[in-house]
Formats: structure tokens, C-alpha cells, sequence
């Protein structure tokens, strides 16, 4: 069923969500500093794509609080906003609820992404 319903999620948008994001941590990934960044965009990318039947495992330590601070503060707050609005949309259908619920996994990940692995 998780099959099905990523083949969807590609045709209608995860696809060129997933290319706009390998392109954002491409860009990031020229300076060595944008280096974490880029690999959180890829992190996203990889989530995006295909969003049905993964999770997200939280770990890491105190290295990924304080980078995770910094994000929250630069661009995590804004995008989780962004995806948990989307989510609210989505979720008012019954047939978007499933759409929903991936945005939602989407905004938490996005809020928090170092320490985080999509598996």
C-alpha cells in the first residue's frame, strides 16, 4: 500500500520537491560551512520523495542540540510552520488525511533535522 501511495505522492509534486531540495543542499554543499546544511537538505530530499512507510529515528548528542538550535532559529521554524500548515489543509478531506500525516513527519522533521535518520 506504502508502494502505491509514494507513486502518487510522485506524480503529483514529490518528485519536484525532491529535486528543488537535492538542488538547495547542492548549493549549500559548495562552501565547507553549508556543508551540515546541505547534508539536512538531502536528508529532506530523501524524505520527500518517498515519505510513505519511512520513519524518523532522533538521536545524537550535544553537538546536534546546539546545531539544531541554530537551525531552528535560521530556517526550521519557517519551514515547519510551513509544512504543519500545509498538513492542516490537507487533513480537513478525508482522503487527504494520509497526505496530512506525512506533512506532519515532514514539520517535525524539519523543525529538528541533525540527529535525525530517515529509515
Amino acid at each position: 500500500m506504502s508502494t502505491i501511495a509514494n507513486i502518487i505522492w510522485i506524480i503529483f509534486g514529490g518528485l519536484f520537491t525532491a529535486i528543488a531540495w537535492c538542488l538547495a543542499g547542492i548549493i549549500f554543499s559548495i562552501t565547507i560551512i553549508g556543508i551540515p546544511l546541505g547534508r539536512q537538505c538531502f536528508k529532506m530530499a530523501s524524505l520527500t520523495l518517498a515519505p510513505f512507510g519511512k520513519s524518523i529515528v532522533y538521536g545524537g548528542g550535544a553537538p546536534s542540540l546546539i546545531a539544531n538550535i541554530f537551525w531552528l532559529i535560521l530556517a526550521g521554524l519557517p519551514m515547519a510552520i510551513s509544512y504543519a500548515c500545509l498538513g492542516a489543509v490537507y487533513c480537513i478531506t478525508v482522503i487527504g488525511i494520509p497526505v496530512g500525516l506525512q506533512c506532519f513527519k515532514m514539520a517535525k522533521l524539519s523543525l529538528l533535522p541533525f540527529g535525525a535518520q530517515v529509515v
